[in-house]
């Protein structure tokens, strides 16, 4: 798919807009775009979607770090001619951003994964299905038509769950698998643990689970739950009822009766992490799939190795956004080494404290085939849903090709091939 507009039709838009009296919805720096969307989103939601694990080192750091890395432009080439695209797996994307995987996106938008599959297929930028989404990968890819979509796997403790997911994922036309790594246990999320307030309890992002023929078949094996005197009933409690069951597919009444709700809730938490899985397990995936598998959470050379040895796609160096384990090394500290010990043999993504259009050139001067965007199209998600979403890829996508016009360079390939400055401490 090709880009549809380039950066200087993007910015003649903005201006000539402006100059009728419309401004942009979506702001254009990072802190513009949290101020805006902290008044669209509620306490619990920002909370989840912004906080990190422990003191929120990581997340500070993630961003920082880009910092010890300058871009230095070269004069007096050529740049007429620019072209973002990249092949990535076997296909060609028009620029090297992707879509990260984000859960419960319903807490920022009630269209949620469906409103960001719109707006990634109006721009061509491929969507990592998350395996907590609040509306199911087959509406998803149904709204995408051909663009590119991959699916992000959680290792539950049922491999026939697991079988249904990549069976499901094939079947919509995902081209890759995504394993997490990184999340086998839930981080020390203090923001969370502070409003003692996790999505997933009140059936949000539960939509790839309640969709799916093997969960439902473990959810009916479930008792009805019953109260009793070591769980009453609140006010809280019954909210919590109510939303279960509100969000679970078959209408609110039945899934009262049954108790379906409270049961598919419970289900999820018996089943949702495996923290025993090892490099061997790894050939379960293998089995059981004919897609290229990414390993996401990679953060350390002899990992990013030994995942070749095991005959891994893709390898994609990502620290969850901070979000698990705090006073972790930042992503883009840990990117030149992983690059190094990869040689070029898979392809390298690449998330973890991106802001902008200036920190995706970095990345992929440090050696990234493509870069991941997370919490910032969340974010314009909240504030204006698919059109937001949009809004955000067009300005990050015309801010890179700028910059890469401006340094020097016509194409991604070009900019691995310059050098990056690191000024002195």
């Amino acid at each position: 798919m090709q880009l549809k507009i380039s950066a200087l039709d993007r910015q003649r838009a903005i201006y000539t807009k402006g100059a009728s009296g419309i401004r942009q919805i979506i702001p254009t720096t990072y802190e513009g775009l949290l101020d805006k969307a902290r008044t669209r989103l509620s306490d619990k939601a920002w909370s989840y979607v912004y906080g990190g694990a422990g003191q929120n080192q990581t997340v500070r750091d993630n961003e920082s770090d880009f910092n010890r890395w300058r871009i230095v432009p070269r004069m007096l080439r050529n740049v007429e001619n620019r072209d973002l695209s990249v092949d990535i797996l076997g296909q060609k994307w028009s620029t090297p951003f992707f879509l990260a995987p984000i859960g419960a996106l319903e807490m920022a938008h009630p269209q949620a994964d469906l409103a960001v599959a719109r707006a990634a297929a109006a721009t061509g930028v491929p969507y990592i299905f998350s395996n907590q989404a609040s509306v199911n990968m087959e509406t998803c890819a149904a709204a995408m038509g051909e663009s590119p979509r991959w699916f992000q796997l959680y290792w539950s403790r049922s491999n026939e769950l697991v079988i249904s997911m990549l069976q499901r994922a094939e079947r919509c036309g995902c081209s890759a698998l995504v394993l997490t790594l990184d999340t086998t246990m839930m981080g020390w999320r203090t923001s969370d643990l502070d409003l003692a307030f996790l999505p997933f309890l009140q059936g949000q992002g539960l939509a790839q689970y309640t969709s799916d023929p093997v969960f439902q078949q473990i959810t009916q094996q479930l008792p009805k739950p019953v109260a009793t005197s070591n769980n009453p009933v609140t006010l809280s409690g019954l909210r919590t009822l109510y939303n279960a069951n509100r969000r679970h597919p078959g209408g609110f009444w039945r899934n009262l009766r049954q108790g379906i709700g409270l049961k598919a809730v419970r289900a999820f938490t018996a089943i949702y992490s495996r923290p025993n899985i090892t490099w061997a397990d790894l050939a379960f995936l293998r089995e059981n799939t004919q897609l290229p598998i990414v390993l996401k959470g990679i953060l350390h050379p002899d990992d990013a190795r030994k995942a070749l040895d095991y005959g891994v796609s893709g390898i994609y160096v990502s620290n969850h956004g901070g979000r698990q384990v705090d006073g972790s090394v930042s992503a883009i500290a840990a990117l030149p080494g992983i690059v190094e010990g990869v040689r070029d043999r898979v392809p390298v993504l690449f998330d973890s404290g991106v802001r902008g259009g200036a920190d995706a050139y970095k990345a992929l001067a440090l050696g990234a085939r493509a870069v991941g965007i997370g919490r910032p199209y969340c974010f314009a998600l909240a504030i204006n849903g698919a059109a937001g979403v949009q809004e955000l890829l067009e300005n990050w996508i015309a801010e890179l090709e700028l910059t890469m016009g401006l340094s020097g360079c016509c194409s991604v390939a070009e900019i691995r091939e310059t050098q990056l400055m690191q000024p002195p401490r």
